[in-house]
Parts: C-alpha cells; sequence; structure tokens
C-alpha cells in the first residue's frame, strides 16, 4: 500500500519569515521552521506571496532546500493589493482553491494557519470548513524558553480537523446542547408523536439560526403562544445578540390581532402623537418600538385589516413605519413571528390579505397539528398539567389508578374531539384537579366520569350546527340519509365533525389522512378529501356554517 504524500498549502509571512545573512538562522521562521521536524516530513510546499514579496520567497525557497531536501517548494503568485482588504483575499485564495487539482487519494493536505495577515488566516479557516480546501489545519509556534532557539529546535506544531463529528467531547456536547434547545421549546413535556418531535427540531435550527419571520399555523389551543414565547426564551438564552443571525436584545411583545379594530390597531401597533385623534393626550410609542431589537408576536395575524398589513409590511421590509398622525418615520428592528389558525392564501384570494405580505412572513412556516392527531402526546402532557397546578396550588394531585386509566383511554379515543386543543385539556385537568385537592388530593374515577359527561355536552354544542342538529342532517335531507349504510353514516359523521373543526380543507386532510399519507411521496390529503366529499354531492363550502 502507497503511502499518502503530505502537502502544505500556506502563505509567506512578509516579516516572520524575512531575515538575511547568517543570523537568520537565530530566528524561528514559521514556514523554515515547518520543514524541519523529523515526524513530520513535507513532501511538498505550495507557497503563496503577493508578487512584491518574490525575492523572499526565492529565500525561503532556498533555505528550505537546506533543512529539507526532500520538500518540493512550488512558489505561486497571487495578486493583492490589500492583504487587510477581506473581500479581494478571500477572493484570491478563492479562486486559488477552485483551481489548485487536489488529489485527496493520494495525497493528505495541510494549511498553514500561522502566516498571513489575520484576514488571511480567517479565509484560510472558513475556505477549509466549507471544504474548498480539503484539508486539516496546522498551527506551529516557536520555540519554549530562551536557550530553545540556541539549541537548534524548530518550535511546535498541531494539527486541527474542522471536522468536529470526530470529536467525541464535541460533538457529545453539541448533542446535548440540541436536546436541551428542543425540551425547552416543549417546555420540558417528553412528547412521543414523531411528526411533531421533527418539526420541533426544524423550529430549533431555524430559531438559533434566523431572524426572519415565522409563520405558526394551527387550530385555536394548538400551542402557538407557548410556543413563540419559548423560541423568544430560547434565543436569548443562547445569548443570540448584536450581529449574530439570530440575535435577539430587547423585549418578547404580545398582542392578538383579533382585540384591536381600526385607530386603535394603527395606535396599538404603530404608536401616534399627541392630537392625532380625539383622545389622544399624549403620545403612544407603539408596540412594533417596544419590540425593537427583540420579537414581536402577533396572534391571529389574519384578523388585521388591509391598512396594518400595509404599514407592517414596511415595516418588515425597511424597518421604518409611520405612527399615526406623525410625518417623521420612526424605526424598529424587531423579528416577527406570526401565529394564525385561518387559511391566510384563502384570504388572499378573497382579498382580505395582503398577497406580499403573505410572501414576506411566509419563508419559515411551521404548522401546530391538533392534539387529536397527538395521542401518544395527551399522557405526558397530563403530568405536564398537573405539574403546573402543583406549581400554581401549591397542592400535590394525582390520579387513583383506575381513573387514569378511564380518563386516557377516553382522551385518546375518538368520542374525545378536543375542539380547543390544549387548551381543553388544560381546562380539564385544572377542573378535576381542583376538585379532588378540595376532597383529599386524589382524582378518582366519579370526577373523571363527570369531567367526560361535561367535555361530551360541550362538544356536542360545539360541533353541531346554529339549530343543534348533528353535522349529517346540516347537509343531507332526510332522503338522502336513508340512503346511506350505518357504516358509511358512522364514517361520514366523523368526517364532518373534523371538517366543522378545521379552518381549511388541506388541514382537514392532514387530520383525516394522518396515518396513509405516511406512506405516500407526495400526499394530496386535500384532494383526496374533496373526492370523498363528492360522493355524497359534497363541497368543503356546503361544511362551513
Amino acid at each position: 500500500m502507497t503511502t499518502k504524500k503530505t502537502v502544505v498549502l500556506g502563505l509567506i509571512g512578509s516579516v516572520v519569515d524575512s531575515g538575511a545573512g547568517p543570523e537568520r538562522w537565530n530566528r524561528w521562521r514559521p514556514t523554515v521552521d515547518l520543514c524541519r521536524h523529523p515526524d513530520l516530513p513535507i513532501d511538498r510546499l505550495e507557497l503563496l506571496s503577493a508578487k512584491k514579496f518574490a525575492r523572499l520567497a526565492e529565500q525561503v525557497t532556498a533555505d528550505i532546500a537546506t533543512v529539507s531536501q526532500q520538500t518540493v517548494v512550488r512558489p505561486h503568485e497571487i495578486e493583492l493589493v490589500n492583504p487587510w482588504d477581506f473581500q479581494e483575499v478571500y477572493t484570491a485564495l478563492h479562486y486559488f482553491a477552485r483551481r489548485y487539482p487536489f488529489n485527496p487519494e493520494k495525497e493528505n493536505y495541510l494549511i498553514h494557519i500561522t502566516t498571513g495577515t489575520h484576514v488571511a488566516q480567517i479565509c484560510l479557516f472558513l475556505l477549509t470548513e466549507a471544504h474548498y480546501l480539503p484539508a486539516r489545519l496546522i498551527q506551529t509556534a516557536p520555540p519554549t524558553g530562551g536557550g530553545g532557539r540556541a539549541r537548534g529546535e524548530p518550535g511546535s506544531y498541531s494539527i486541527i480537523d474542522l471536522d468536529l463529528s470526530k470529536y467525541d467531547a464535541i460533538a457529545s456536547r453539541f448533542h446535548q446542547e440540541q436536546t436541551e434547545s428542543l425540551s425547552f421549546l416543549k417546555s420540558g413535556i417528553d412528547t412521543r408523536n414523531a411528526a411533531f418531535n421533527q418539526l420541533i427540531e426544524r423550529i430549533e435550527r431555524v430559531a438559533i439560526a434566523s431572524r426572519a419571520p415565522l409563520l405558526l399555523m394551527g387550530p385555536t389551543g394548538s400551542g402557538k403562544s407557548l410556543l413563540a414565547r419559548r423560541i423568544y426564551e430560547l434565543k436569548k438564552s443562547r445569548r443570540q445578540g448584536g450581529a449574530g443571525a439570530g440575535g435577539v436584545q430587547g423585549a418578547f411583545v404580545e398582542v392578538n390581532c383579533a382585540t384591536i379594530r381600526g385607530d386603535a390597531a394603527m395606535s396599538a401597533l404603530f404608536g401616534h402623537v399627541k392630537g392625532a385623534f380625539t383622545g389622544a393626550l399624549q403620545a403612544r410609542p407603539g408596540l412594533l418600538r417596544a419590540a425593537d431589537h427583540g420579537i414581536l408576536f402577533l396572534d391571529e395575524i389574519g384578523e388585521l385589516g388591509i391598512d396594518e398589513q400595509a404599514m407592517l409590511l414596511r415595516a418588515l421590509e425597511d424597518k421604518v413605519f409611520l405612527p399615526l398622525g406623525s410625518d417623521k418615520e420612526v424605526s424598529s428592528n424587531f423579528q416577527l413571528i406570526a401565529g394564525t389558525n385561518r387559511d391566510l392564501a384563502r384570504q388572499v384570494a378573497d382579498g382580505k390579505f395582503r398577497e406580499d405580505l403573505l410572501a414576506r412572513i411566509n419563508l419559515w412556516t411551521f404548522h401546530l397539528p391538533p392534539l387529536r392527531q397527538r395521542p401518544e402526546d395527551i399522557e405526558p402532557n397530563v403530568r405536564y398539567e398537573l405539574d403546573q397546578f402543583a406549581r400554581r396550588e401549591n397542592a400535590n394531585v394525582t390520579f387513583n389508578k383506575e381513573a387514569r386509566g378511564r380518563f386516557l383511554a377516553f382522551a385518546k379515543s375518538s368520542a374525545a374531539h378536543w375542539t380547543a386543543n390544549f387548551r381543553d385539556l388544560s381546562g380539564s385537568i385544572q377542573r378535576m384537579a381542583t376538585f379532588a385537592g378540595a376532597t383529599g388530593a386524589r382524582i378518582t374515577l366519579d370526577l373523571v366520569e363527570q369531567e367526560i359527561h361535561q367535555l361530551q355536552q360541550r362538544w356536542q354544542h360545539s360541533v353541531a350546527g346554529p339549530a343543534g342538529d348533528p353535522p349529517l342532517a346540516q347537509v343531507l335531507t332526510a332522503a338522502q340519509a336513508r340512503e346511506l349504510d350505518r357504516f358509511d353514516r358512522v364514517q361520514l359523521e366523523d368526517v364532518l365533525r373534523v371538517c366543522r373543526e378545521a379552518p381549511t380543507l388541506s388541514e382537514a386532510g392532514r387530520t383525516l389522512f394522518a396515518a396513509s399519507r405516511r406512506s405516500k411521496k407526495t400526499p394530496n390529503d386535500a384532494d383526496r378529501l374533496r373526492k370523498y366529499l363528492a360522493r355524497f354531492d359534497l363541497s368543503w363550502n356546503d361544511l362551513k356554517p
């Protein structure tokens, strides 16, 4: 087996490699002394230098031939007018790297980063990290102690491999940090749903690396507000301030857009000057300015008026806007997280939402699934809600075994609609825990049965139409209903309930075909649901009261 050759690429050190006469041998010169290590035989040195250092390059080449006859030195001239100009240096080195005939199968490459300006060293590091230079880094240092050079020692060297996966301790630390971040985003809940855990992993990667807008979509109660705050706290804990890509230094500012309208919305978001309207007795900075260098969470962004949408778009793109009643622009550099349970694309088609604003906030879109799509996560969320109750009320409440089994069986069954998702679950646990706390701190089977009855009553009202009829009676005539087999009747009833709860056709399809869609390369849930409804002469619009 043939041993690979060792090839070093490095810049000449215009000061540290210089020297004239015999006294030059009494100085440590990094490039020359790199070739003097008996345990690091160098077969070839690619010596890069600007044209003005050609004579120094010749001197260094000659000196290396004296101390290491097996080392072939090949000088390369690179065009550098200003060695401290980052763009110029990177461009020159990148051009060299793209043209160099690397042959990793036969040669091992080392990049000498001791010489050259700090800018050049950084550029070599970046090119190596990006694999334009398929190499490891080598760092050299002068002999230690006053007599080291006098004894003819070449100093020391260390080789650095930028493939961090080879460093177990570093890889383990990164994995631990990511695990902690994922747990933090999930509020410490040990979720088991694979699709949801993958979603949180994607959110974590984007959250720590980007300040672009995030759009969280999902039904009411699916956890959008809590997740938005957790994203902010994660970025804050990572100290992502200043120039960092995902930097956040300011406050977390939250507003539900469904609660503000007209001038009140303009004033709340963008502020106003004194006298801007009747009752404006003093100026108000507005929520966008309050979120400067922080995060602005606009929940139910689909409820914003068209005028507010236009101003928000400009604030996102230019970081400036006009407060109500002012002719002087103000600025705010905030990151936007938007939440909605509406189909914004449909709202664009209906003229209720600006297409350009949707395009601006739709870079990172994450769909939070409803609770009914995550039955395996119900149990850990029950434990979480009991822990939260214990912290608030200073009362440790638990289920007895029979009651716990009954509640979990019901919660995971098709009889549990969870129309308000985690809000329903949280309210349910809080009610049972409150009653149990007053009677001995144990949730009994009787309490569970009472709660199940109460939930079913609520859901029956919420999924029924305005007249209280079951969903099937609202969309089919009595004659049509009589033509259905019992099997089709039960199936269609469930489909109609899901459609009534879902904000969009696509989300209803994802819920109904959650299992089978995993085996399809290109699932088209909306089209499958549309075809199913057409069997009964129904359309999506027929299902909305």
